[in-house]
């Protein structure tokens, strides 16, 4: 029993738990997480759904493993029937790591088909891959012919295609699922964003004349990293004439006393959740130009009137008609949109701009405990320099809540 115990202390991953706080339950988290993507799959009466994309297995199971490097290497994935336990098929030797979740009836070894994987033996692989999902199917998915995937390789569709197994899109019922967060999620949302904001902090204490783009979002970076976060999306830092257009990734470029410094976080925190919000900086010493005040006021104006239009059941449609219109000089350098969801990473639902709305929008509905991301990018076309600014927000009963607390540059008129 003491051996016993010994070992289990000595696998302890550290005193982030506390008895005498509020925090969240991990467990009931997974229940919810699962039961809501289950119920996703009920609605649209398919059986189950096999998921590649390691934010989808997360979601469904509570289980992580080499997140980024799987994003590009299938070489996990999960069968979660629309009904009881997931079955997991983890990269080799991996089974120990989903020890313990109570989403997960049974770890098998993942049979992995991609070339880097398979190489000549790919037509192979994929049959033995396709051989047993289909037999898991046919034990687990209830009956049903109607199954969702959410990525799915050429090779392996014709096989399942060819059993007679309907092939779906699974990216709707978990895209649905993920929309609205429990009390737990937002506890760890919470969390992300408390770690991205101590980086932003230490970034802005840094920024001074002759640091480097990359040495400021390094910060950023290293913060998320020492706070037990896990990966950034985007390198989205941009100074000086860089900053127009925007999605400029950062590069050794140095700063220089006068300019702007726009930057978008895009961070994947602690327990996988996503802290998404942008700041404009002043670099002094000096005092920011007319041009500078303008463009950053703008933004503030955008920024600001797009967040008072967050309140449950608006639709989609009608967010776009009643946003801030950007004006003609700057429309053309618009943000990709005017706001986003935003959980494990950016989520639907996505609100179009209104000269958008025929050829990329789409409606839905704001729901109570939807997390949104605000955006706002002010740049004029062929112009020097470009502001940057996004907020997180949580719809509530009545309206919204400010998710992120970082003050607006100050120098600039925040």
């Amino acid at each position: 029993m003491t051996e016993d115990r010994l070992r289990r202390a000595r696998k302890s991953i550290g005193l982030g738990l506390a008895d005498h706080s509020a925090q969240p339950d991990m467990a009931r988290l997974r229940a919810y997480r699962m039961g809501r993507f289950q119920a996703e799959l009920r609605r649209l009466d398919y059986g189950g759904a096999v998921l590649f994309d390691p934010l989808n297995i997360r979601y469904a199971t509570g289980s992580r493993n080499m997140a980024v490097w799987t994003l590009h290497n299938p070489a996990r994935y999960a069968f979660v029937p629309a009904e009881g336990k997931a079955i997991l098929f983890d990269f080799h030797n991996c089974e120990h790591l989903a020890d313990g979740l109570e989403t997960i009836a049974e770890v098998r070894p993942a049979r992995s088909w991609f070339f880097f994987a398979a190489g000549s033996r790919m037509a192979e692989k994929a049959k033995a891959w396709a051989d047993e999902i289909i037999a898991v199917i046919r034990e687990r998915g209830g009956g049903s012919r109607r199954i969702a995937f959410d990525h799915l390789d050429p090779l392996g569709a014709h096989h399942i295609a060819a059993s007679g197994i309907e092939i779906h899109d699974a990216q709707e019922p978990i895209e649905l699922a993920r929309a609205v967060k429990s009390a737990d999620e937002l506890v760890c949302i919470n969390h992300a964003i408390a770690v991205c904001e101590a980086g932003m902090a230490r970034m802005r204490e840094a920024l001074r004349p002759g640091i480097s783009e990359n040495e400021l979002f390094a910060i950023l970076s290293d913060t998320n990293m020492r706070m037990g976060g896990e990966w950034m999306e985007c390198r989205l830092l941009s100074s000086g004439g860089r900053t127009n257009p925007w999605f400029q990734e950062a590069s050794d470029r140095i700063v220089r006393p006068g300019d702007l410094v726009s930057f978008d976080t895009d961070l994947i925190g602690p327990f996988g959740y996503c802290a998404d919000l942008s700041r404009t900086f002043f670099c002094g010493p000096g005092r920011p130009s007319p041009e500078q005040r303008k463009l950053f006021g703008l933004a503030m104006e955008q920024i600001h009137h797009n967040i008072e239009l967050v309140k449950p059941g608006i639709t989609l449609a009608e967010f776009s008609e009643k946003a801030w219109r950007i004006p003609n000089a700057y429309a053309a350098n618009r943000y990709s949109c005017v706001a986003h969801g935003v959980g494990l990473a950016d989520e639907w639902p996505k609100v179009a701009h209104a000269q958008d709305l025929a050829s990329s929008g789409y409606d839905g509905v704001l729901q109570e405990n939807m997390t949104l991301c605000i955006e706002s990018y002010i740049g004029e076309e062929g112009g020097t320099e470009g502001v940057k600014l996004e907020q997180q927000v949580l719809v509530t009963a009545t309206g919204y809540a400010l998710l992120t607390s970082f003050p607006f540059e100050e120098a600039l008129g925040g």
